[in-house]
C-alpha cells in the first residue's frame, strides 16, 4: 500500500515538472527567473513581484508562449494555436507558437506585439508596443528576423524578413528594417538606415536614440541660411 502510494507520488512529482518545465524548456528554473527579473531591471515602474506576476502582460505572454512553443515542438494539434490565440486575446500580444524566444525578453507593455512563426528572439531582448517581426510575403521555410542578444526594437518598429539583426542592436521607434544589422549598431529611419555604429559599450537605452528628423531639418536650415547669406552677397 505505502509502495503504491509512493509510486503514485512519484508520478505526480514527474508529471508536475513536466508541466512546469513546458513554461520554459530545459532549463525553466533559470529561463523563469531571467523572464521575472528583467522587468524590475528595465522598468523603473514595476515595485513588487506580485504587481509583476499579475499586472505585466508582457510577461503572460511569455510564459503562455513557453507552454505553446512546447507543445508546438512535440507537434501537439491545435491547442498550440489555441494557447497562442488565448494569450493573444488575454494580453494583445501575438506570438505563434512556432518562434523561439530565449530567457529574460521582456515586452514592455506590449499591446500589439506581432510576432512570426520562424522569429527568433536572443536572450534578454526588449521590446515596446507595436512591434511586428514579420515576413514580407508568403514563401516558406524561414521567413521572419533573427533577433541577438539585448536588442531593444521601439515602439512601432517593424523589421521584416529573414534578416539578422545582431547583439545590442538598438532600433529606433517606428522603423522599418529590410536589411541585416550588424552587432552594436542603432537603426532609424523607413526604410532602417545605421546611423551610429558602436563598440561593446554602447548604451541600450530607448530614450537615448538620436532624433533623425531633428538632425536632418537642423542641416537644411542651416543650409539655407548659408544660401542665403550667399544671395546678400551677390546682391551687394
Amino acid at each position: 500500500m505505502q509502495e503504491s502510494i509512493s509510486l503514485n507520488n512519484n508520478n505526480q512529482t514527474g508529471y508536475l515538472t513536466k508541466i512546469i518545465a513546458a513554461f520554459t524548456g530545459n532549463n525553466w528554473v533559470e529561463t523563469l527567473q531571467a523572464d521575472f527579473q528583467i522587468i524590475f531591471e528595465r522598468d523603473p515602474a514595476a515595485r513588487n513581484k506580485f504587481e509583476v506576476l499579475l499586472c505585466y502582460p508582457g510577461l503572460h505572454a511569455i510564459l503562455f508562449h513557453r507552454l505553446a512553443h512546447w507543445l508546438y515542438i512535440k507537434q501537439v494539434a491545435f491547442l498550440p494555436r489555441f494557447l497562442s490565440h488565448l494569450a493573444r486575446f488575454l494580453t494583445g500580444i501575438e506570438i505563434h507558437p512556432g518562434a523561439t524566444i530565449g530567457k529574460g525578453v521582456f515586452i514592455d507593455h506590449g499591446m500589439g506585439v506581432v510576432i512570426g512563426e520562424t522569429a527568433i528572439i536572443g536572450d534578454y531582448c526588449l521590446i515596446y508596443q507595436n512591434v511586428t517581426l514579420g515576413g514580407t510575403g508568403k514563401e516558406s521555410g524561414k521567413r521572419h528576423p533573427t533577433l541577438g542578444e539585448q536588442v531593444v526594437v521601439g515602439a512601432g518598429a517593424k523589421v521584416l524578413g529573414n534578416i539578422q539583426i545582431g547583439d545590442r542592436v538598438r532600433i529606433g521607434a517606428g522603423s522599418v528594417v529590410l536589411r541585416n544589422v550588424p552587432n552594436c549598431c542603432t537603426v532609424v529611419g523607413i526604410p532602417g538606415r545605421i546611423i551610429s555604429p558602436g563598440g561593446l559599450g554602447c548604451p541600450l537605452e530607448h530614450g537615448k536614440l538620436p532624433d533623425v528628423e531633428a538632425t536632418v531639418i537642423r542641416l537644411l536650415m542651416d543650409r539655407i541660411e548659408t544660401l542665403e547669406k550667399m544671395v546678400k552677397e551677390l546682391k551687394v
